[in-house]
């Protein structure tokens, strides 16, 4: 930008009692309210933080270093940055933020590293898994809105890792997706397929986010899950997992996505399910009835939990575009 088409505030004698006064000043220039607002708070407290635990030059270089690795790592099967987001907690804090739930409705978790976009579409009762170690596994689910109604032609995204633990993409020798599909909810709201029960599993520990769990003496295992993704228009988007109950990982889960609404059992087809899915009736059963919101509820919802966060934080906040900013009137 052309110094001479803005006005600087002035800044001069920079201490440690003003710096970040005179940062938020000359970054107040900015026009879009929002990233003025995200900025000032962003500054704000990476400055305390630095005060607060009187930060050493050497202490800050090492947190640059090891930023600087956890990008190097990353690549397009591997989202070091996500898995570092991950274990701070901050992806699940992120998500119940941005996508609150009513009761009674189906809860968000963590994406993870492991998402792709290669995915096949399958109709119902396909196998997902070709992983011939796996424990087959029948699932079969429902799709209804908050009002009970079932919701059809929901495009739905689903991927769990084989019987080892690891997901298609973490093999060098990777020709093509497994363990991996997508779905479509039938007029009933209902999609059902065949995967493998899942296992648990360590989340990858050989880089820069591994060596800082073992440094806080954290383990990084998640415990069995199954990943699943909901998008229809009208919709919030869903980011959800179904859970095993009595995993040993179930609540040490090493990425804090466990919830108690999204932990399941197993269970056995029996003779009904036999019949209407033709399987064996000792074969290994997941059923769930997900709950979607409407994007109006959830933009709603998110606006009244934001006013009500911020005003305990003495905060003068309005809405735009659903997002707040400060309130200067």
């Amino acid at each position: 930008m052309d110094p001479s088409q803005v006005k600087i505030p002035p800044m001069k004698d920079l201490t440690v009692d003003n710096i970040t006064e005179n940062v938020i000043r000359i970054n107040s220039l900015c026009e879009d309210e929002r990233m003025k607002y995200v900025l000032e708070r962003l500054v704000s407290h990476l400055h305390d933080f630095a005060r607060e635990t009187r930060l050493s030059s050497k202490e800050w270089m090492a947190g640059l270093l090891f930023l600087t690795e956890v990008g190097k790592i990353c690549s397009d099967v591997r989202q070091e940055f996500i898995l570092l987001s991950d274990i701070l907690g901050l992806s699940i804090l992120v998500d119940s933020i941005d996508h609150p739930k009513p009761p009674n409705s189906t809860e968000g978790t963590v994406l993870g590293p492991f998402h792709t976009h290669d995915a096949a579409e399958m109709p119902h009762g396909e196998h997902m898994s070709h992983d011939p170690k796996g424990e087959p596994l029948l699932v079969v689910c429902t799709l209804k809105d908050t009002a009970g109604r079932p919701i059809p032609n929901v495009k739905i995204d689903i991927w769990e890792t084989d019987s080892s633990g690891r997901y298609d993409v973490q093999y060098a020798e990777r020709e093509g997706p497994d363990g991996r599909c997508i779905m479509r909810s039938d007029g009933d709201g209902v999609f059902w397929f065949r995967g493998i029960t899942p296992v648990p599993y360590p989340i990858p520990h050989d880089g820069p986010v591994g060596k800082l769990l073992k440094l806080l003496r954290r383990h990084p295992f998640r415990p069995s899950h199954m990943h699943f993704m909901f998008q229809k228009e009208g919709f919030d988007h869903l980011i959800t997992a179904l859970y095993l109950r009595n995993d040993p990982y179930e609540t040490s889960d090493a990425v804090f996505g466990v919830k108690d609404s999204l932990v399941v059992d197993i269970g056995r087809a029996g003779s009904e399910y036999a019949k209407k899915y033709n399987v064996p009736e000792d074969q290994a059963l997941l059923t769930y009835d997900f709950v979607l919101v409407s994007e109006q509820e959830t933009s709603e919802l998110r606006e009244r939990n934001s006013k009500l966060a911020l005003d305990k934080l003495g905060r003068k906040v309005k809405i735009v575009n659903g997002l707040p900013v400060p309130d200067l009137d």
